[in-house]
């Protein structure tokens, strides 16, 4: 029984790196970069909630509002930051996305300080689920997780706009010569995954409702490695490689032996996988054109 709770809390965490995940994996498969404020935007939902529970302690309005607030955030960032940046190398946008990263934290110390705050949501008790009992933030996570990963790949799959973006990111150059505008398709992937990412920061606070201006450093960093080994530029990839990170994290965190080298263990499965498969389980070779 108590191996059954270990792994259903690793589907629970690793539902919430695959959903950080995809909001990496989308950037880099239609933008072709990697945009480590992402982690970042985390951390603005967790304050967003923080400040609308103080306010008006009401949960749903408080995430419903943090989504919109780290949706807005996301495409002014694209905006005024990636936006000028579309044809610039890649270091330069790796060096900008990690300015803004630091841009946003140091803008959360100024409004709320350095101290770590504690965020005031409902105590969501325990369920009986196959003859044991499981926290309801572990359930309402994994139905979140389960619900937002289903109606990304129905988006993708069967809009137009989903497989717009699927065209670009195959060929920019060829979706823009068949009408496709590549740059508002660009900013509609940044809003998808900053949404998300509000939605993560509420699975997180959740089970550990304590938020400062590194929140989602961790997270970030963890989901990050999640879609390199489930295949950067794929969403099946990042869901696979989010949850196998969760399962792996729950399960050697009930090992009191080797607790302490959890984020040693699971960076250490990355760098074996990319030792045996560079692309990640589902990413696939690229040939670049010349």
């Amino acid at each position: 029984m108590e191996m059954i709770s270990t792994f259903l809390n690793g589907l629970s965490l690793g539902g919430v790196y695959a959903m950080i995940a995809l909001g990496y994996t989308m950037v880099y498969g239609i933008a072709k970069m990697l945009n480590f404020a992402h982690g970042d935007i985390i951390m603005v939902g967790g304050y967003t909630i923080l400040v609308f529970m103080n306010a008006a302690g009401n949960p749903i309005l408080a995430t419903a509002l943090a989504v919109v607030f780290c949706v807005a955030l996301g495409a002014a960032v694209e905006r005024l930051a990636y936006k000028p940046l579309r044809g610039a190398s890649p270091l330069a946008v790796l060096i900008t996305a990690i300015g803004v990263s630091y841009l946003l934290q140091s803008l959360a110390q100024i409004l709320f300080g350095s101290a770590a705050k504690m965020v005031s949501l409902p105590n969501l008790g325990a369920f009986p689920f196959a003859g044991i009992r499981v926290q309801g933030y572990t359930l309402l996570t994994l139905a979140l997780s389960v619900a937002v990963m289903a109606a990304l790949t129905a988006f993708i799959k069967f809009t137009k706009v989903g497989k717009a973006m699927l065209a670009v990111s195959e060929d920019r150059g060829a979706a823009q010569l068949m009408g496709i505008n590549v740059n508002a398709i660009i900013t509609l992937t940044f809003v998808i995954g900053s949404a998300l990412a509000a939605i993560a920061g509420l699975c997180i606070l959740m089970k550990a409702p304590s938020i400062s201006s590194t929140f989602g450093s961790m997270p970030g960093i963890k989901a990050f490695t999640a879609a390199v080994i489930g295949g950067i530029g794929s969403i099946p990839g990042a869901m696979l490689g989010g949850i196998l990170l969760g399962v792996v994290e729950s399960f050697c965190n009930k090992v009191s032996a080797i607790a302490p080298y959890t984020d040693a263990i699971e960076f250490g499965i990355l760098i074996v996988i990319l030792l045996i498969r560079p692309t990640g389980f589902l990413g696939k070779k690229r040939r670049e054109k010349v």
